[in-house]
């Protein structure tokens, strides 16, 4: 079987209404937070993705029992410090960021070691809890900053102050997480520049204590510690970053619509609706709102964009659509004037060096870009339209490439033909994306 697909036909008028997987961040933070939970945990509609079953995987090998039948996951948790594992037990995180960043808040508190490695591409990103892996007082080995990486747990775990500047919901997170391990009634103080919060939404939802003032860009987040949850029971929303092809896909189709349905539209994720609705106004509508499981969720319709505006948006947004830059990239082929992008120095840092790889993609299709450490100017062309052959690939297997340059080939093709490799890498966050566009009647071979 090719490792590529063949794109050379643009994607006809549709009208569709899809369902898309479980949220990933989501999906993730359910599996680390049942595995420290008391009893067991169910998850409904929980991301069948590489990422998710190598955290699965890594809860597996620190004790936790876990069961998956056809509708749901289910989790038998042991509790906060609780897990039991041998000493330098070897978690592979594959290509997993938040599983690199996240597992060792599980084990702060036990004092046996744990080894993470990953594939290639994780190996090569920085690991970045170092430092508050060190104030909780677990010892730790790297390789400068990098894979493999031993943690040594503690039984005197202690409550921290830490101040995030990167706007990491990640590191955050690791933070919320390990403070739990903190003696109890402890408090620990995260001060993080704001970015996603589904771990707070998740602490809520478990009456887990956690306080949140807003200051600014930063929130003042205080968690107390040794306080346990119990099993609990979540229904997982759709994916935001998976939703975002389909709605790009149809604001650059003609005289198309999609309704998505049931997806996590938390404020902090939602980035691509601002500044999708900035670029092709009234084009986007959130449908059937309502709050599940602490998560607002809603059906998303989107309809073809007429035109699409330049712009130039602040970089505080940049947190919010960092997944998905790589999309109103293309976005911005299609205006008639120059947008820029600035704070986005963080795609340097994803599966790929995103930022120099959509660059040079984009030069590939014949748009002019500036691209400098943290941002990029992309001068539209609104009759793109591509008429040679394409080939894409050396993009380190990056998942959201691969997709990201399917959606270019189903709207900017004219008589081109598109090879686009490494088709597997999708298997990470969205194995059923080619299902799903061949149902809205893409047609790739």
């Amino acid at each position: 079987m090719p490792k590529y697909v063949k794109i050379n036909k643009k994607i006809k008028p549709f009208n569709k209404i899809i369902n898309i997987p479980g949220d990933k961040s989501i999906s993730i933070r359910f599996i680390l937070m049942a595995a420290i939970a008391v009893g067991k945990s169910k998850a409904y509609g929980l991301l069948k993705s590489e990422d998710c079953n190598a955290a699965l995987k890594a809860v597996t090998k620190l004790g936790a029992k876990v069961k998956i039948v056809k509708n749901y996951t289910e989790i038998n948790g042991l509790g906060i410090n609780g897990l039991s594992f041998k000493n330098k037990t070897v978690i592979n995180c594959q290509n997993s960021g938040t599983l690199m960043r996240l597992i060792g808040s599980l084990v702060c508190g036990i004092k046996n070691s744990i080894i993470l490695i990953g594939d290639h591409s994780l190996s090569q990103r920085p690991i970045r809890v170092m430092e508050p892996l060190n104030l909780f007082g677990a010892n730790i080995k790297s390789n400068k900053n990098k894979l493999p990486l031993e943690i040594e747990g503690t039984k005197f775990i202690r409550p921290i102050e830490y101040k995030e500047t990167k706007g990491s919901a990640q590191i955050k997170s690791f933070c919320l997480i390990s403070a739990l391990s903190a003696p109890k009634n402890s408090i620990s103080t995260i001060i993080a520049k704001r970015s996603r919060d589904h771990t707070e939404k998740l602490f809520k939802y478990l009456k887990i204590p956690i306080k949140i003032k807003k200051k600014g860009e930063y929130d003042f987040i205080e968690v107390k510690g040794g306080h346990q949850h119990n099993g609990f029971v979540q229904e997982i929303p759709g994916d935001m970053s998976s939703a975002s092809f389909f709605i790009c896909l149809t604001l650059l189709s003609k005289n198309s619509s999609i309704i998505i349905k049931n997806v996590n539209i938390n404020k902090t994720r939602s980035g691509i609706i601002y500044l999708a609705n900035k670029m092709c106004p009234s084009s986007i509508k959130f449908k059937n709102r309502k709050i599940k499981y602490g998560e607002e969720v809603a059906d998303i319709y989107v309809k073809s964009a007429k035109s699409f505006k330049a712009i130039n948006p602040n970089p505080l947004i940049s947190s919010k659509a960092i997944d998905e830059y790589p999309l109103i990239f293309l976005l911005a082929c299609k205006s008639n004037k120059t947008s820029w992008f600035k704070g986005i120095g963080e795609l340097a840092l994803k599966e790929s060096n995103r930022l120099k790889v959509c660059a040079n993609f984009l030069r590939q299709i014949g748009i002019k870009v500036i691209e400098k450490k943290d941002s990029l100017k992309i001068s539209g062309n609104p009759k793109l339209k591509i008429n040679k052959k394409i080939v894409i690939k050396n993009f380190m297997k990056d998942h959201r490439i691969f997709m990201m340059a399917c959606i270019a080939a189903l709207t900017f093709n004219g008589t081109g033909e598109w090879f686009i490799n490494d088709k597997d890498s999708i298997k990470t966050s969205f194995p059923s994306f080619l299902n799903i566009i061949k149902k809205v009647g893409a047609k790739i071979n």
